[in-house]
């Protein structure tokens, strides 16, 4: 999942774990990463959860999608910050599953939290 990732890659981002339905992905906030208040984009907090859910819950050998996520930002993300998101599988029934993550800045301190739910897809080739 994360090795076909485009966006991640342009955004310089690593994957520093992967075990399961459990995903670690960092990035530094680069200069093209800001917003017109000077600090992070929503967009790439986002993108960065929304990434590691990706690989968190693929980890299996079914093919899984989004069906739902939100995020909630609770402080802003500043340029050469490294933010690290970490999600991990919370529950599930049939072929959906929720998955919780948290992304945080280098001192620990919270940037935002994200929820997703995923759907496993039946055997299409995808």
């Amino acid at each position: 999942m994360f090795e076909g990732d485009a966006l991640m890659r342009s955004f310089g981002a690593v994957l520093e774990s992967a075990d399961g339905d459990r995903a670690r992905i960092s990035l530094v906030v680069g200069e093209g990463m800001v917003q017109g208040h000077g600090t992070c984009h929503g967009g790439v907090i986002f993108a960065l959860a929304d990434a590691a859910f990706g690989v968190a819950c693929n980890g299996g050998s079914d093919t899984a999608v989004a069906q739902h996520c939100t995020v909630t930002y609770l402080r802003p993300a500043r340029q050469g910050e490294r933010l690290t998101a970490e999600v991990s599988r919370r529950s599930g029934a049939g072929r959906s599953g929720v998955y919780d993550g948290t992304v945080t800045a280098s001192d620990g301190t919270v940037v935002a939290e994200f929820r997703g739910v995923a759907r496993r897809l039946p055997d299409r080739g995808i």
